[in-house]
């Protein structure tokens, strides 16, 4: 099974313990592959390198780099084709539907409203970490 996640998702996984953490334990274990596009992976940085989340690196002892190198040494990367203009109320969030797209993915995971609100993409289910488990 072939999932994109998110971001949000992404960024709950390093921090958090909960449902996204358990899908990425689920990518470590092979039991689906995590495809993700440079875009993705850029902008995963940009938040680590938030203030609020740079906090959490200091509060945790964890190393910024280590974490971004994990989270791509686990997914399979692809390069989207075109770019779409689907999501009008968050243009920013069409990168995950190119990504999905271009890597034929069975799910989107997101807990992004605007995302979660089309329900699917192209015959890909849009669902929560939750959902996704279940």
């Amino acid at each position: 099974m072939r999932i994109v996640a998110d971001t949000n998702i992404l960024i709950s996984a390093t921090f958090w313990k909960g449902d996204s953490e358990r899908i990425m334990r689920m990518v470590e274990k092979g039991k689906v592959t995590l495809v993700l596009s440079s875009e993705i992976i850029k902008e995963f940085i940009k938040v680590l390198r938030s203030d609020e989340i740079l906090q959490k690196i200091r509060d945790k002892d964890l190393r910024f780099q280590l974490t971004v190198e994990k989270i791509v040494s686990l997914a399979e990367i692809v390069v989207p084709d075109e770019k779409l203009n689907v999501v009008k109320d968050d243009p920013d969030d069409n990168i995950v539907l190119e990504c999905a797209e271009k890597g034929a993915v069975d799910f989107i995971i997101t807990n992004d409203k605007h995302l979660l609100k089309l329900r699917e993409f192209e015959g890909i289910p849009i669902v929560t970490p939750a959902e996704f488990l279940s």
